[in-house]
Formats: structure tokens, C-alpha cells, sequence
């Protein structure tokens, strides 16, 4: 089905005056149409868009995202991030209409968690500032919440148009293909265009998703948590045009930073699996050699099947972590083992097996002492045993560190007593300036306060 086909009521608009510092006034001197909602006046669409040196391109933007909410027929507001400019974006900004909110920690994550967080409407529109987006099209991406009660939106440039010029060829063919597949391999997710940076959803499925990335990993962030808090997701294709002004994107660090976040959201891929693998065949390896004889390559075949079992337990010792790390992160519906974990019982079972396979290994090496080994240069059974006696100690040795470890995360956090949801990074805290156009957004580090 063509999601372009929505049209969603353009009737006319109302005039509506806004009241700012106790007096009525309309937007004078800005381009903002007569739909602007009074400050106590429920507002339903928010477009929120962050900027960062973007004066070529801001103002266009702005007045596009106002026609597209007059277009909707419904009252709305339009929402820059500024990220700290140094040239005249906030000044042509807010000429265009837009409120300002001043986010002076870098990222393109914390520029939009502190325009979300300003944010009124009932309906959010995020899209970036660069003209790269066309704002007069949010009919059709917010006509799915709309009229058909879907809570999330993601316009997709891959199933859509891309425009001569507005994307590279690496990042076309090589670049968004890539990581686009490989989320959707690690999350059994189906999505065309994972890094799109126009896409809508309900306030609602925002305070839902409770998103935290700081940087540009904030894009598959969202995609992820909207499908662990099992939201109502859709795809409408879009157009990308070329973009007015310099780039931000450093194509090698911001790949390697979703990647990244990708790999750690996904600790089955990347601890679970490799560990199981490496103790596998350490162990499978171990037991086939036993009983065989032979020169140095035979004993050195052994010691690096023991090392294999070793590093497996480590990994998958890792791999426990960071599953209670990435349930915290994606919402807590992703990953079993966290609440074996967080409970303890991985610490005790792990403390147990630490001092069992130590003693077992010790005695082993005791018992080798005292009978002197028997033929080790033949690299027979003799040499398995010392192989597998040092494994064992040096593995109950390990354990018993890692069970240590493990108990850390049976630290509650400190829980928010309105909504009861656990604080994990230092939060955003609103400070009005002189300007009441202007919000400027600090950090609070009792928000990282552990109970």
C-alpha cells in the first residue's frame, strides 16, 4: 500500500493568538502562520529539528515545517535545537517562527532528547535542518498515527527517491545497505532505510521508548526500541534532496559508533554465541586429543584447546553482563539472562563452579606432582592431564573473580518516584533564559545519584 496517499483534512486554519510575558501578540516580524497555539493551549504536532551551524538552510526549514502543519489543519510548533552555533542560525531560527531550545552538550542525540523534552505536542516530527528533509510533506507521515492509529512513522529514502547529489555513492550502496541489514539481522526487524532522520511518532510512544544516546547512534536507537516496546511501526516513503551547507556526518567514526551500539544491544551475537563456540570446540578438541600421542605440535595443539575453553568461560561470562546491560538499555524486554543475573544467582553459581573447578585442578596438579607425570615427552595422556589440571585451577581461579564482578549488578539504581523508571544517565534539566523564546538545557548529575 502507498503511504503517500494520505491526506489528512487541510481545511482552514484559525487564527490563534500566542500569549507570551502577559501580553497577547501575534509572531510579529517571523514567518510562523496564524495557527500558533496559545502557551496554554494543547498543541498537536511538534516539529523538532537540531541544528548546528545550518543558516544556509534553518529558515527554509522552519517555514516548511510550518506550511506542513498548516497544511495538517492542526495547531502545531516548530522547535529548534540549537547545539551550539556560532553563526546566525538561532537569529534566522527564530525569525522563521521556531522556539529555540539551546543544548550546549555536542550530539545529535542530546540536540534532540532536549527538544523532545520541550516538546508539547501530542504528535513529534523529527527531521534534520538541513533542507535534506521536506517538511511540507508531514501530512503524509503523520497520516498513518492519524487515521490509522499506528504510533510510529518512519520515512524510508530507500523505498522512496533520493535526489541527484543528496547521497553518496558509499553511502547509498555500501554505507545504509549494510547497517540497515545488520540491524535488521541482529533485531529480526524488516526496515528499508534505518538511518532516515524524518520520522513521526505519538508522545506517547516516546516516553515508551525512553531514549538515551547521546550521538548519532540515537537513529538506530529508536528503531530498536520501538520494536522492544512492541509499538505500532510503519514505513512511508520519502524524498531526500540534496543538503544546503557543510556536511556533520564523519562517515568512518559515526558507522563505527552504530555499529557499535548494534553489537552491544545484541550481546547474543556477540558474546553468547562466540563463547558457546570457543568452549565448544576447546572442549570437543581437548577430549578427541586425550589420549594421543606425539611431538611438540601435539602438546602445543593442546595448550591452545585449553586456551579456547578458557577465553569461551570469559566470553560468556561477558556475554552475562552485557545482556543485564542491554536489557537496562532496551527497556527490559530483550534479554533472559539479565534477571539471573541481577538476582544474584549467576554470582552464586559462578562462586560455586569457581571453587569446584579450582580444587578439582589443584589436586590434579598435586596428584601429577606425586606420580611425576609419567611420559610427558611422548605428549600422550600425561600431558592432557597437566593441560587440563592448569585449566581447571586457573579457571576456578577466574570465576571466582568473575562471580565477584557479577555481584556488582545486584546494585539497585535509583528509581524516579513519579514514574517510576530507573535513571541512567545524567538528565536534562530545562533552565529558562532572559530570552522567554529561549531554553537553554543543563545537566543534573543527581540524576546519576545511585540508591
Amino acid at each position: 500500500m502507498d503511504e503517500r496517499q494520505a491526506d489528512i483534512g487541510l481545511g482552514g486554519t484559525r487564527q490563534v493568538e500566542r500569549r507570551t510575558g502577559g501580553a497577547d501578540r501575534r509572531m510579529v516580524g517571523t514567518d510562523a502562520p496564524d495557527n500558533v497555539p496559545r502557551a496554554t493551549e494543547a498543541v498537536e504536532i511538534s516539529v523538532v529539528m537540531p541544528c548546528l551551524n545550518e543558516e544556509g538552510s534553518v529558515g527554509i526549514c522552519v517555514k516548511k515545517a510550518w506550511e506542513g502543519i498548516q497544511k495538517t489543519g492542526r495547531t502545531g510548533e516548530v522547535i529548534v535545537a540549537d547545539n551550539g552555533s556560532t553563526d546566525r542560525s538561532v537569529e534566522i531560527a527564530e525569525a522563521a517562527g521556531a522556539r529555540i531550545v539551546h543544548q550546549p552538550a555536542r550530539g545529535y542525540g542530546n540536540a534532540y532528547l532536549a527538544g523532545f523534552a520541550e516538546a508539547r505536542g501530542s504528535i513529534i516530527v523529527m527531521g534534520d535542518a538541513d533542507d535534506s528533509y521536506d517538511f511540507t510533506a508531514i501530512p503524509e507521515l503523520v497520516a498513518p498515527i492519524i487515521e490509522q492509529g499506528h504510533d510510529y512513522v518512519h520515512g524510508s529514502r530507500l523505498s522512496g527517491q533520493i535526489e541527484r547529489g543528496a547521497m553518496s555513492w558509499s553511502h547509498r550502496h555500501i554505507g545504509n545497505p549494510v547497517l540497515t541489514s545488520l540491524l535488521n539481522a541482529l533485531f529480526k526487524l524488516r526496515v528499508s532505510d534505518a538511518h532516515s532522520g524524518f520520522r513521526v511518532f505519538t508522545r506517547d510512544a516516546l516516553q515508551q521508548m525512553d531514549l538515551q544516546c547521546e550521538g548519532m547512534e540515537f537513529a538506530s536507537e529508536i528503531v530498536i526500541k520501538a520494536a522492544g516496546a512492541n509499538l505500532n511501526v510503519t514505513e512511508v516513503p520519502i524524498t531526500y534532496h540534496p543538503r544546503i551547507g557543510e556536511s556533520k556526518l564523519n562517515s568512518i567514526s559515526d558507522a563505527w559508533r552504530h555499529i557499535r551500539f548494534l553489537l552491544l544491544s545484541s550481546p547474543t551475537y556477540l558474546f553468547l554465541v562466540p563463547g558457546l563456540l570457543l568452549l565448544f570446540a576447546g572442549l570437543v578438541g581437548q577430549l578427541s586429543l586425550f589420549w594421543a600421542t606425539g611431538g611438540v605440535p601435539l602438546i602445543v595443539a593442546k595448550a591452545v584447546l585449553a586456551v579456547a575453553v578458557l577465553s569461551g568461560v570469559q566470553v560468556l561470562v561477558l556475554s552475562l553482563a552485557a545482556s543485564l546491560s542491554a536489557d537496562r538499555l532496551l527497556l527490559g524486554r530483550m534479554y533472559r539472562l539479565s534477571a539471573w543475573v541481577s538476582s544474584g544467582a549467576a554470582a552464586e553459581a559462578g562462586f560455586v563452579a569457581g571453587t569446584v573447578f579450582a580444587l578439582v585442578g589443584l589436586a590434579l596438579l598435586v596428584y601429577g606432582s606425586v606420580t611425576q607425570w609419567g611420559a610427558l615427552n611422548t605428549a600422550g595422556p600425561a600431558v592432557s592431564v597437566l593441560v587440563l589440571s592448569v585449566m581447571l585451577a586457573l579457571l576456578g581461579i577466574t570465576l571466582l573473580f568473575d562471580s565477584l564482578f557479577l555481584s556488582f549488578f545486584e546494585i539497585k539504581r535509583r528509581r524516579d518516584s513519579q514514574t517510576g523508571k530507573t535513571v541512567d544517565r545524567i538528565a536534562l534539566r530545562p533552565v529558562r533564559s532572559k530570552n522567554r523564546n529561549t531554553i537553554v538545557v543543563r545537566t543534573n548529575p543527581a540524576a546519576a545519584a545511585v540508591e
